[in-house]
């Protein structure tokens, strides 16, 4: 029989913010993976790291490459697509072995999370369960106690790598708007926001809910670029 495969969704940094059914199942499987940066601990490993033992056997996937080159390059694209390829396999040669896997994600694995690119490849043959984890703008629009939608208002969530002229496009017709994937696009952004008369409205949160967290009005923020964990927020109006 083959292993299950487990994806838990671990929240925004926070450990206590991880839901108590991801916790019960890491808890209870032994082979747990996860995303990494090279050099660096993954961020769904720091918020698991409590609920971890020495009985735990981990499966580390570096990205082979995060700003070096363009996400919208053939060679971008070719590159990545190899590497969940490759973590797949690894993660499928223990459900094979009728071994169950957890594969960690920060926030919701189903919002801009890489643990949907193993999903595509493995769910059609394995018996796969999706744990939700709280979303990063959750945390951060309850950090800042910033009420984003309400009555009929709608939500937009964009990523800040569209082209300048898109990003402008999509704001015009937005009511509250979630801006994620920031780091070298914030100028970009910034741009895009003071076109469409929204810059003034923005609130920039960095790290949300981690203990390292900032949070701001947007025209505070001063830096020319922002870490991969920060995010603009526009309430609705």
């Amino acid at each position: 029989m083959s292993g299950h495969l487990y994806i838990l969704g671990m929240g925004p940094g926070d450990p206590e913010l991880v839901t108590r059914k991801a916790e019960r199942v890491l808890r209870q499987i032994l082979i747990y993976a996860h995303f990494a940066k090279k050099g660096e601990m993954g961020h769904a490993r720091k918020i698991a790291n409590d609920m971890l033992s020495a009985s735990h056997q981990e499966l580390r996937f570096e990205y082979p490459i995060t700003t070096e080159i363009p996400h919208q390059s053939d060679e971008y694209k070719q590159t990545i697509s190899l590497f969940y390829d490759q973590s797949a396999a690894t993660i499928e040669q223990y459900l094979q072995n009728g071994q169950d896997v957890a594969l960690l994600c920060e926030g919701d694995p189903l919002l801009y999370g890489s643990a949907m690119y193993i999903l595509e490849r493995l769910q059609s043959n394995y018996e796969t369960q999706i744990v939700p984890g709280i979303t990063a703008m959750s945390g951060c629009w309850s950090n800042v106690q910033l009420p984003i939608v309400k009555y009929e208002q709608t939500l937009t969530i964009l990523p800040a790598t569209l082209p300048l002229e898109a990003l402008i496009e999509k704001l015009r017709s937005c009511n509250a708007v979630v801006i994620m994937k920031m780091g070298r696009n914030l100028s970009k952004v910034k741009q895009a926001l003071q076109e469409t008369g929204l810059l003034d409205k923005a609130i920039y949160v960095e790290r949300g809910t981690q203990m390292e967290e900032k949070k701001m009005p947007l025209t505070q923020y001063t830096e020319s670029k922002a870490p991969y964990f920060s995010l603009i927020l526009i309430a609705g109006s």
